[in-house]
C-alpha cells in the first residue's frame, strides 16, 4: 500500500530541490504524483516550493477536483496540464513544472532543444520541442503540450517555463535538471563560436545504445513526430526510428550508459 505521507516528504524535498538549484522563484513551479487512478497528490498555489512541509500538499481526482486540502491550501492552478499528461500518458507517475533559467530562456527566445551535443542528453532526452504559448491556469496549455506527449518526456513551454514527466517523482526531477544542463551547456557553446554537433552517425549509434538498455518514455530513437510525418527527423536520424515500445528503466544506469556511450564513441 502507498505510504502517501512519505510521497508527501519526497514532493518537499524535491521542491527543496528545484528552488535551491533556482529552477523556480517565489512561489513559482508546481509538482504532482499519481497515486492511482483516481487520486493525485500536488503541490499548492501560492507557496514556496523551497518551504512547504507534507501539510501543505493537496490531493485531487482525475479531474483535478480536491478530494483532501488543509485549510488555506488549494491545488496548484496548473493541476490541468499535470492531468492532461497523465490522462494521455499512463506510463507516467509523476509530473514537475519549473522555470529552470537557461531552458526558459531559450523558451521565451522561441529555440527548441534539438541539437545533439552530448551523448547523455541525446540518450537521455532526445530533444526538447516547444509547445505553444497557452494562458496559465487554462485549457490552453494542455491543449498544446498535448501534441509532444506521445514523443517526448520533456518540453519547453513558450515564453513560460519546462514541463518534465516520467515514471517516478525522482525521475521527473531528473528529466528537469537534464534538460536545463543541457540548455545550459549548448547557451555557453554558442558564446564560445557554436556547438560542434555529433554526427549523424554518431547519434544513431547512440540511439542503438538507449534501445539496447531499453529505457522507459517517449524518445527519437523510438518514435519520432518528425519522421513519421516524412520531416527531417530532431537528430538527423534520417526516418530509421523504430515504433518499439521500450521495457525497463533505471536512473541508476547514467554511469554505465556514460561508459558504453563513451566506448562506442571512442573517447
Amino acid at each position: 500500500m502507498v505510504n502517501e505521507y512519505e510521497i508527501k516528504k519526497e514532493i518537499c524535498e524535491i521542491g527543496k530541490r528545484i528552488y535551491n538549484r533556482g529552477m523556480v522563484a517565489a512561489n513559482d513551479g508546481n509538482i504532482s504524483v499519481k497515486l492511482n487512478d483516481h487520486e493525485f497528490l500536488c503541490t499548492p498555489t501560492g507557496v514556496s516550493k523551497g518551504f512547504m512541509t507534507p501539510e501543505f500538499i493537496c490531493k485531487v481526482n482525475e479531474n483535478g477536483e480536491v478530494l483532501q486540502a488543509n485549510k488555506g491550501f488549494k491545488p496548484s492552478s496548473e493541476i490541468k496540464m499535470h492531468m492532461r499528461v497523465y490522462k494521455e500518458r499512463p506510463d507516467v507517475n509523476s509530473v514537475v513544472h519549473a522555470h529552470p533559467m537557461y531552458a526558459t530562456s531559450f523558451a521565451i527566445a522561441g529555440i527548441p532543444l534539438t541539437q545533439p551535443i552530448m551523448p547523455e542528453a541525446v540518450i537521455a532526452l532526445g530533444c526538447v520541442p516547444i509547445a505553444e504559448y497557452g494562458t496559465p491556469s487554462t485549457n490552453e496549455i494542455p491543449d498544446a503540450v498535448s501534441k509532444y506527449l506521445q514523443y517526448f518526456d520533456a518540453v519547453l513551454l513558450a515564453n513560460h517555463g519546462a514541463l518534465a514527466y516520467s515514471d517516478t517523482l525522482l525521475n521527473a526531477y531528473h528529466k528537469m535538471e537534464s534538460v536545463e544542463f543541457y540548455a545550459e551547456l549548448l547557451y555557453l557553446s554558442k558564446q564560445l563560436g557554436g556547438p560542434k554537433e555529433l554526427s549523424k552517425a554518431q547519434v544513431e549509434r547512440l540511439y542503438e545504445i538507449r534501445r539496447q538498455f531499453g529505457l522507459k518514455g517517449k524518445h527519437p530513437a523510438n518514435v519520432c513526430i518528425n519522421a513519421k510525418n516524412g520531416k527531417p527527423s530532431c537528430h538527423s536520424c534520417g526516418g530509421n526510428c523504430s515504433v518499439t515500445e521500450t521495457t525497463t528503466s533505471d536512473a541508476d544506469l547514467v554511469a554505465a550508459i556514460t561508459k558504453k556511450v563513451m566506448q562506442e564513441l571512442g573517447i
